[in-house]
């Protein structure tokens, strides 16, 4: 059994209300064990003996029944979100100062390279994460990324509170 995090993108922004009352019934339901969810932005922990891809899948196609349209979910393991919060390159910055955007690639330098409207904002490539130190606030950063890929965003304080829950999962 592995102890996972799903982080689901665009949920309860722009009218996209999920109720996380309504997201554990979602993983219930699927199968999964032990599932509970942290902060009403999208974030399911659970365990399950299925591999990430299968995961992704079950979650985005109940999502996009209970939704009526595509909910992108990313994936990854109680090692995995611990790793992230690890390698976080801006560490001495405070978490809700700083992101991870998960991807469910790796990305490459050009989608750092590529950037528009970076202001004060510093980049650095993660292994399928892109981390953004907002000095000025995310909230009146302009900051896109180059490339087409979809990712979801959660601040340090989120991820390190996310990869403590999963492990005390596992």
């Amino acid at each position: 059994m592995t102890a996972y995090v799903a982080l689901l993108r665009g949920v309860n922004v722009g009218g996209r209300q999920l109720k996380m009352t309504d997201l554990k019934a979602i993983a219930d339901k699927l199968g999964y064990e032990g599932a509970r969810t942290f902060i009403a932005s999208g974030n399911l922990l659970f365990a399950s003996q299925s591999g990430e891809e299968l995961i992704k899948r079950e979650l985005e196609a109940a999502l996009k029944a209970h939704f009526g349209k595509a909910v992108a979910v990313m994936v990854r393991t109680a090692g995995e979100m611990a790793a992230v919060a690890v390698a976080n390159p801006f560490a001495d910055q405070p978490g809700n100062r700083v992101v991870a955007i998960f991807f469910d690639e790796p990305q490459s330098d050009e989608a750092i390279a590529t950037a528009r409207n970076v202001d004060d904002e510093r980049l650095a490539l993660g292994n399928r994460e892109i981390y953004v130190h907002f000095p000025s606030g995310q909230g009146r950063s302009k900051l896109k990324l180059g490339g087409q890929v979809l990712g979801t965003a959660r601040n340090l304080n989120t991820v390190a509170k996310l990869a403590q829950l999963a492990r005390d999962m596992e």
